[in-house]
């Protein structure tokens, strides 16, 4: 019997133990194990049939982002912190100029003195 054949052969054997159709010894003799055999492959079968029902959300499990995206992300966060870096420092040198300026009208013009 090919593998595909023993499980389902497994699973209906299962199925009619379940439904009192069938008890676990005779099951047992049908596939050639033993009982102890028979129960371990019905507590594995039913788990499977159990987890075979629960729901799964729909569509491709999510992946994350390829490294390249990363990479440019990456990239993108750091260019725009220089450019807020750069922005920053120009209009510090603005402001400084136009402190200058003030400060050059402020001051008197001094004239030579002259010696008498």
């Amino acid at each position: 019997m090919n593998t595909k054949a023993t499980a389902l052969a497994r699973t209906e054997m299962i199925v009619k133990v379940r439904a009192g159709l069938m008890t676990a010894t005779a099951a047992a003799e049908a596939l050639g194990v033993s009982r102890k055999t028979y129960y371990k492959w019905e507590k594995k079968g039913l788990q499977a049939m159990l987890a075979a029902g629960e729901d799964e959300t729909a569509g491709r499990p999510e992946t994350g982002p390829a490294p390249e995206v990363t990479a440019l992300k990456t990239r993108v966060a750091e260019l725009e912190a220089k450019l807020d870096r750069m922005a920053q420092t120009a209009e510090l040198r603005y402001m400084l100029r136009l402190l200058e300026r003030r400060d050059a009208k402020k001051k008197p013009q001094r004239s030579p003195r002259s010696s008498p």
